[in-house]
């Protein structure tokens, strides 16, 4: 554990090469890099569900436990992979995590049964998916002490915009060559091009983060192991806030193409093109554009005040959206303000853990804060389906995810920020 301290919000002394600020730009093109190799498991699933379907033989709920099994496992694993990564290096585990993404598609391309496709597409990919994630957004953190969130944000961006780059071809592939081919095909591809990344990524020097330029905050010389870390309060107010604003988001936004139904706006053309469609477009650009967006924001104004403007401005925008739900053209354009106040999660948390419990074991602490999106994808998904299906109405689900959008954001600033300040400053509680 390194000792000293820093005063709170007051820069660092030192300086850092040209040398090195030029390094870190490059490492964090690599890391955008291995995010955006991994992002299309996930973000394009949905058109491989047919193809899969019909050669496979199985029912669409059946099928679908494979989507399930990559963010489970995505999600369990990130705690272990980041020990791991903390002890073998960011460079070694990356680059494994990358190329074992691309061979899970590889694998999945010769899957005879469901059986198969769970183990390959969705186990390997998963455990694949959050080696990659967790990593490249604690190292990234750890390049850039002075923009941290920013950082953070750029990296999650690359996993949250990836796929627009591949969605088109892999669409064309699916139609000319069918999904063995597709499969396997891209699944070389997302290994080569991940592999040639992460084989460039390294460790900041020892000046970078000894004396980070313009810091925004410093955890106090403490550099606490996930052992201290689960054992401090503020480690699960963090966890609980993600845990509700993932919820609430995913209330939402994983159904959207059902309450569009209910609104009548599927079959309604907005600017030439069909609304779902546009809207989901829309809200992939947002959901990528507001994490370093919110990022920068918040290594300029502080975490817990950027936390409840943005939170405070979903929970708005929710309302909004379903105030207007039957125009179809706010329909679309709301969708997308929903997204650009619900996807700086993932910037603005893994920073604040960082700046609060320093950066020696910050990828493998937030594996354990990432931990807490599991709840949105429990309570987000199917509990909110299951709501509306008792009820009969989407009110309550809208109801429920705005409470959590303001209540998480009071709670940044009536409670997390004292209790950082207060541990951060060394004061009793």
């Amino acid at each position: 554990m390194r000792t000293g301290s820093q005063p709170l919000n007051e820069p660092a002394v030192g300086t850092v090469s040209t040398t090195t600020t030029y390094t870190r730009w490059i490492q964090l093109g690599l890391g955008l890099i291995c995010m955006m190799s991994i992002s299309s498991p996930q973000y394009v699933w949905t058109m491989m569900t047919q193809p899969l379907a019909a050669k496979l033989g199985v029912a669409l709920p059946e099928l679908q436990v494979t989507f399930s099994l990559v963010l489970i496992l995505q999600n369990f694993s990130s705690p272990v992979q980041g020990r791991l990564i903390d002890r073998f290096g960011p460079r070694l585990m990356i680059s494994i995590g990358t190329l074992t993404v691309g061979l899970s598609w590889v694998l999945a391309s010769l899957a005879q049964s469901v059986m198969m496709l769970y183990l390959t597409y969705g186990v390997l990919g998963g455990i694949g998916m959050g080696s990659v994630y967790v990593g490249v957004v604690g190292l990234m953190m750890r390049w850039f002490p002075d923009r941290r969130a920013f950082a953070a944000g750029v990296a999650a961006a690359g996993y949250g915009m990836g796929a627009i780059v591949t969605t088109f071809p892999i669409a064309w592939s699916l139609q000319t060559r069918g999904i063995d081919a597709t499969l396997w095909i891209f699944g070389i591809l997302f290994g080569v091009v991940g592999v040639a990344a992460a084989l460039g990524l390294r460790l900041p020097p020892p000046e970078l983060e000894a004396a980070p330029p313009r810091a925004v905050e410093h955890s106090m010389g403490r550099h606490l192991s996930p052992s201290q870390v689960l054992k401090t309060p503020i480690f699960w107010l963090l966890f609980l806030m993600m845990a509700m604003m993932s919820t609430s988001g995913l209330m939402v936004t994983s159904q959207l193409a059902t309450f569009a139904a209910d609104f009548g706006v599927t079959r309604v053309l907005v600017f030439g093109m069909a609304a779902v469609p546009l809207a989901l477009t829309i809200d992939r650009f947002a959901n990528g554009l507001t994490r370093p967006l919110f990022g920068w924001v918040s290594d300029r104004i502080g975490r817990e005040n950027t936390m409840c403007m943005a939170f405070a401005f979903e929970g708005v925008a929710m309302a909004l959206w379903l105030l207007t739900r039957e125009n179809a053209v706010l329909f679309v354009l709301l969708s997308g303000v929903v997204f650009l106040g619900w996807g700086e999660i993932y910037s603005l948390f893994p920073s604040t853990l960082t700046d609060t419990f320093g950066t020696d074991h910050a990828i493998e602490n937030y594996g354990w804060l990432y931990l807490s999106t599991t709840a949105g994808a429990i309570f987000g998904g199917p509990v909110a389906a299951l709501v509306h299906q008792r009820t009969g109405s989407w009110m309550p689900v809208f109801g429920t995810a705005i409470t959590l959008d303001l209540s998480t954001a009071l709670l940044a600033v009536w409670v997390l920020k004292p209790m950082r300040k207060r541990f951060l400053t060394g004061q009793p509680r």
